[in-house]
């Protein structure tokens, strides 16, 4: 079976599910694909008992897809270039600061603390782990997943400024996190090996440095070539060509492609660089070219991640393990989030429950599992790959559905 064939299958599941969501469930998009791809792949396991054709199917697709590199290499890029080009601009640049340090304190603070926590926490499973990978499962939990989060604030009604906040953290922290685990994963290698403190800390800056300098360059580019025709079928196709050449640039030198993408994003889709660069046409045309890319393949992403209950180890301490891993991840990203909500609260007028409702809201997805795939046998990738799943599918479907009521509670209280 060609990629063609594999990618026909997963398009033509993510239709009809989305369609079973859409006319019977009417849940967020999101939830509802998720949710329906679990029963489906729980359905095709109990079919498996009678007959295996369909469940070997499944493993078959599943097993043919890389879904590390597909999700890392290609479509985050796409994904983040469109969640950044829909993001109030005015509103970000005016919570540059808060959003900044969630993403980067923010993001190291979860990390040591998820790590700590269960370092001390898997022992009580019989589970004996090495604090470096513990550290890594930190890595790769902490940040919040934008793709995630954008498909399920649109239908919660959260105000702006929460929303700004919310949204601008997670397409942040995300290449953050990724360079965090990076890095994190590098140390892990090398085990007992002499390591540079300069070469980690040279990775780190020249990923998330780079990554901002590359995006910048692009959208600069893009809205200068934008600027000086004024054909919208030709704009559309320029935007495109900047995710897709500024992906292969960030690769091949090792800068942070999601970095580069959401800054481009930006850029590009700032009010300034609409107003003077797309004429009204173009600017609809380039929307809805993107939220059409957006829409489809987060319901590919969604039903992938539903399908990879296939890869994992059914152990109980397993199952356990992730059962107890979800208060503490939340309780860490709440800590994390304390000092600098406290810092910034009265400079820029928080809303009260900031931190509870942008730690419910601090949704987990894809890029969890992306990480806790790439993570090697020896790093106990079976044990932390059960975990993540547990608690991605718990921020999905529990906190998912009930951030809208945690917003609507409050709503009285924020402007």
């Amino acid at each position: 079976m060609d990629y063609f064939h594999i990618a026909t299958i997963l398009i033509v599941l993510a239709a009809f599910f989305g369609y079973v969501n859409v006319r019977f469930l009417k849940l967020p998009n999101t939830i509802g694909l998720m949710l329906i791809t679990i029963v489906f792949t729980l359905a095709v396991f109990a079919l498996s008992y009678v007959d295996s054709t369909l469940l070997n199917a499944e493993r078959y697709i599943i097993s043919q897809i890389d879904f590390k590199e597909i999700l890392l290499d290609v479509m985050l890029s796409f994904m983040l270039f469109a969640g950044a080009l829909h993001t109030n601009f005015e509103q970000l640049r005016v919570q540059r600061w808060p959003v900044l340090v969630f993403a980067t304190l923010g993001v190291l603070a979860s990390t040591f603390l998820v790590g700590y926590g269960m370092y001390f926490l898997l022992p009580l499973f019989g589970l004996e782990v090495q604090l470096i990978y513990c550290l890594l499962f930190g890595a790769l939990i902490s940040p919040t997943d934008p793709i995630a989060v954008l498909g399920i604030l649109k239908n919660v009604g959260a105000p702006k400024k929460l929303e700004t906040k919310i949204v601008g953290e997670s397409l942040f922290n995300d290449g953050v996190g990724v360079v965090v685990f990076l890095t994190i994963f590098k140390i892990a290698q090398l085990g007992n090996g002499e390591i540079e403190v300069s070469e980690i800390f040279e990775l780190f800056v020249v990923e998330v440095i780079g990554g901002i300098t590359l995006g910048l360059a692009v959208g600069w580019v893009t809205y200068r070539l934008m600027k000086s025709i004024d054909d919208y079928d030709i704009e559309v196709i320029i935007t495109l060509a900047a995710v897709m050449g500024g992906t292969v640039i960030a690769q091949k030198y090792h800068l942070s492609a999601p970095l580069a993408m959401v800054t481009a994003g930006l850029v590009i889709g700032n009010d300034t660089v609409r107003n003077s660069a797309m004429s009204e046409i173009t600017e609809s045309y380039v929307d809805k070219f993107w939220e059409l890319v957006d829409i489809l393949l987060n319901t590919i992403l969604f039903v992938l991640i539903g399908m990879e209950i296939l890869v994992l180890t059914f152990e109980t301490s397993y199952m356990f393990a992730g059962l107890v891993a979800i208060p503490l991840v939340l309780l860490c990203r709440y800590l994390s989030l304390l000092l600098p909500v406290k810092f910034f609260e009265k400079r820029l007028d928080f809303a009260p429950k900031t931190n509870l409702i942008m730690t419910w809201g601090g949704l987990r997805g894809g890029i969890s599992i992306a990480l806790a795939l790439g993570l090697t046998l020896d790093m106990q990738r079976d044990l932390f790959l059960v975990i993540t799943y547990i608690i991605v599918v718990f921020s999905i479907l529990v906190q998912g559905l009930t951030l809208g009521k945690l917003v609507k509670k409050y709503s009285p209280t924020i402007n």
